[in-house]
């Protein structure tokens, strides 16, 4: 009896783990509705205890670099996960391009926090320890893609994997950045799986098509 009621208790460590994420989580909607100005401690209190933000975190600006660093984190361990040693150079790129178009489409806080802290022109991405290093992930992982073809002799020589990533990140972006203001107007959906898997399709043939030309 004393085993069982041992085993279904939660060690401290995991109560502490689950106190930060429940926090990270209620603040990224607030963050991501209001932005950093706007956003109040308060509010995000109102769905746990200001006690215990100042008590993990220290204060507002914290916990947002915390919401932040979490949402990069995020995105590039999706993208640790995208299979890219399986068919050619070709493959692997169209199925990082398209994972990476249906993730900023399915996970729009991490578009809006982006924008957000453009506004603060980086102040606060500067101060998270480690996240340059972390967001070089991908950078790797184009890097392996380009020199595999290049040894292929499908794509270009000379393609510089961050001017790639910019690429294809603008693309996959811009489907939730603008989908409101651009489907007012011109009346089209944008956020329907439908449209999602479309845009994939489309920004992976756009980027294929830049890296595979000749002359």
């Amino acid at each position: 009896m004393v085993e069982g009621a041992k085993a279904g208790r939660r060690s401290r460590a995991e109560t502490r783990e689950e106190a930060i994420r429940e926090l990270v989580d209620i603040a990224t909607a607030e963050f991501v509705e209001k932005g950093l100005a706007g956003a109040r401690i308060d509010e995000i209190a109102g769905k746990s205890t200001k006690r215990k933000i100042y008590y993990y975190f220290g204060g507002k600006d914290e916990l947002y670099r915390e919401v932040l660093d979490r949402a990069y984190r995020r995105v590039r361990a999706s993208e640790n996960q995208v299979d890219i040693e399986a068919g050619t150079a070709v493959d692997a790129l169209r199925s990082l391009i398209e994972h990476d178009v249906r993730y900023h489409s399915e996970h729009p806080e991490l578009v809006r926090l982006v924008m957000n802290e453009n506004i603060h022109r980086a102040d606060h991405l500067k101060q998270i320890a480690g996240v340059r290093e972390n967001n070089h992930t991908v950078i790797d992982i184009l890097s392996r893609i380009i020199a595999r073809g290049e040894a292929e002799g499908t794509f270009r020589s000379g393609i510089d994997p961050i001017e790639l990533h910019m690429n294809l990140t603008a693309l996959a972006f811009y489907n939730v950045s603008n989908q409101f203001t651009f489907s007012h107007n011109f009346g089209i959906d944008m956020s329907s799986p439908e449209a999602i898997a479309r845009r994939a399709e489309q920004v992976a043939d756009i980027i294929l098509a830049w890296v595979t030309q000749r002359g």
